[in-house]
């Protein structure tokens, strides 16, 4: 609570701050929960209709049924079509045309249905799964500015992009907007333990309180186990005494360059792209399941680095720590790796 987006603003109302955890231990159960939370909130709090949520095209949100029914991926979702709660799926703010385009039908969706949304969830900056798909942080400021304006909740979804990923804190700091509800695993535990949280708002909180029929029951074996949550204090530690946001202030330049270099020295690579400690490339327009990346994946191990490519893009999401002399490296061999599948 201390570190969440808004903890530092004396302005922001009571009701609106992110004063609440839940615990848990993955970060599709952490998306699970702020579903479950969205839902009941209404559901018991005067607004029953409530039921359905936006999202985008592309996204990823855990592997559960409920993180299933707001993805955007087909080849996650479609097979499963037939269990899956319906949606509002908008176009991505990555896509040609740009988030103006896909801020329009998500305030169209508000505007056409207000009684009938619970939320509008985003990864917030990048779109991990779908090819590290990168947009305008001015996209979230519009969406949280359209979700006031109907009374609605903005879930952002930060297992990947949370504490530090993209140079800030929380990406949603970029467009320094507080949601109502965000998402946190992954990085949390150091990838070390199955260790999340779901942050809610005061507001969404209240609405639990009273009869013990309108408690949250949710919560498995492990959400919350004492061992993830110890090693989640010393990771939190960690960010503190080694300034790790400095590090990545000092870090991102260098991956941003070496991906721009990459592309405009090596035929054929298209859309590079950099946030924070993320750079990505494109060896064409293959999608997902295309091999072009998996040639890469291969030539970087034999030179004794490990890629996991997204089709046809290559990118590197590196600890946010990790030594200069191990960043340079990694990059130099991802470009002679790249430069040997694409023969440049």
């Amino acid at each position: 609570v201390a570190i969440a987006p808004g903890s530092e603003r004396a302005d922001l109302p009571s009701g609106e701050r992110l004063s609440r955890v839940f615990y848990s231990d993955n970060g599709s159960t952490a998306v699970e929960v702020a579903i479950k939370m969205a839902a009941q909130y209404w559901a018991q709090n005067g607004q029953p209709k409530r039921t359905r949520f936006i999202t985008l095209t592309g996204a990823f949100h855990g592997e559960t049924l409920g993180s299933t029914s707001v993805g955007g991926v087909r080849e996650f979702r479609d097979i499963f079509g037939p269990l899956l709660f319906d949606v509002v799926h908008v176009p991505s703010p990555a896509e040609e045309g740009g988030w103006e385009r896909a801020f329009a039908q998500v305030q169209a969706a508000l505007r056409e249905h207000p009684e009938d949304i619970a939320g509008v969830i985003v990864e917030p900056v990048i779109q991990g799964a779908s090819g590290m798909q990168m947009y305008s942080p001015d996209f979230l400021r519009a969406v949280r500015e359209a979700t006031r304006r109907v009374d609605t909740f903005l879930i952002a979804d930060e297992v990947f992009t949370g504490m530090g990923r993209t140079g800030a804190r929380f990406a949603v700091d970029l467009a320094g907007v507080v949601p109502d509800l965000l998402c946190l695993a992954k990085a949390l535990s150091g990838g070390l333990m199955p260790f999340a949280v779901t942050l809610a708002s005061e507001r969404i909180f209240s609405g639990f309180l009273g009869a013990s029929s309108r408690a949250l029951y949710y919560g498995h074996s492990y959400c919350g186990n004492p061992l993830g949550a110890a090693i989640a204090r010393e990771v939190l530690a960690v960010y503190r005494d080694e300034d790790v946001l400095g590090q990545v202030a000092r870090k991102a330049p260098k991956v941003k360059a070496a991906f721009e270099r990459m592309a405009a020295t090596i035929p054929g690579l298209v859309r590079p792209r950099a946030v924070g400690m993320v750079g990505a490339v494109d060896l064409g327009g293959g999608g997902y399941l295309a091999s072009g990346g998996w040639r890469v994946y291969e030539a970087a191990r034999k030179r004794g680095l490990y890629l996991r490519p997204l089709g046809d893009t290559v990118y590197i999401a590196p600890a946010l720590n990790i030594p200069d002399a191990a960043l340079e490296e990694l990059l130099g061999g991802m470009e002679e790796s790249l430069r040997e599948v694409a023969g440049g």
